[in-house]
């Protein structure tokens, strides 16, 4: 799906004349019940895109009830072989598997320089938004909207927003904004983030934009995914909700030891709903 496009539709489902109920105009016999379908389960993937000298492509987990456990992004082996030099941008829709998740789509910029603050994240590294809004939104964020700085300065309620991330100090909110994207937050509680101190091989940041929790981002360096890293650990949580949805409770980096795949995973996806 391109940039621009909108979130997965439902399916339309029409089922007149079936069933053991005789509906008018439908003839003068019942049709046998059918067996009920078994619910979806499995991992599946959406579209790959290309990238350096290889692929990558979204994925969701669903368990045997059809209820998605794991949302998550995958690069092939070569994908960080002949990377660009200079950033880029790929919009990567979710699976139609997905629709139950809170996530639209990942959005992943490769910025071969680093980029703001060059203290902190500086390094050759791979932003993944997992976007909770849709394409035409993060579209829309643009300086050229003339309430730019007021929807950038419209922060959602704490209670909404996960546990101790806040808007950096220093520049005001407005001056924060990155267009198509929106304001970056980071954890206040982490005191690593010293700059030029700062050993930057992956971090989680969240996003939000218009009163809105839009995004949560795994920022990761390409040398530490080269490395084979194996990394579990839980995302911090907040309070309430503003969409009903599945939300992840953890965050994962791994090699696929079979297809030697780089994976990046928002897991433990819990049922939440709005408040």
């Amino acid at each position: 799906m391109t940039a621009g496009g909108t979130r997965r539709g439902a399916v339309l489902l029409a089922a007149v004349c079936s069933g053991s109920v005789l509906l008018p105009g439908c003839g003068g016999e019942s049709a046998p019940s059918s067996t009920p379908t078994p619910a979806e389960s499995g991992t599946f993937s959406s579209s790959s895109q290309e990238l350096g000298d290889g692929s990558v492509s979204t994925y969701v987990t669903l368990d045997e009830g059809g209820n998605p456990t794991e949302v998550g992004i995958r690069l092939t082996p070569t994908a960080l072989e002949g990377l660009p030099p200079s950033s880029t941008t790929l919009m990567i829709d979710m699976p139609d598997q997905a629709e139950a998740t809170a996530f639209d789509h990942v959005m992943l910029n490769w910025n071969p320089e680093g980029h703001e603050p060059p203290e902190l994240f500086g390094r050759p590294h791979f932003d993944f938004h997992f976007d909770m809004v849709d394409m035409a939104t993060i579209e829309s964020i643009t300086p050229d909207d003339p309430e730019f700085a007021v929807k950038a300065e419209r922060l959602p309620e704490t209670r909404y927003v996960p546990q101790d991330y806040a808007v950096a100090p220093g520049a005001p909110v407005a001056a924060q904004a990155v267009p198509n994207m929106g304001v970056h937050l980071i954890d206040s509680s982490d005191t690593s983030l010293v700059p030029g101190q700062y050993d930057f091989t992956q971090i989680i940041i969240n996003g939000v934009w218009d009163g809105r929790y839009t995004f949560i981002e795994p920022m990761i360096t390409r040398d530490w995914l080269l490395s084979g890293p194996s990394l579990e650990q839980p995302l911090k949580q907040p309070g309430a909700y503003q969409e009903t949805g599945y939300y992840p409770t953890a965050y994962a980096v791994h090699v696929d030891q079979q297809t030697k795949d780089y994976v990046v995973a928002l897991t433990g996806l819990t049922m939440r709903t709005a408040s």
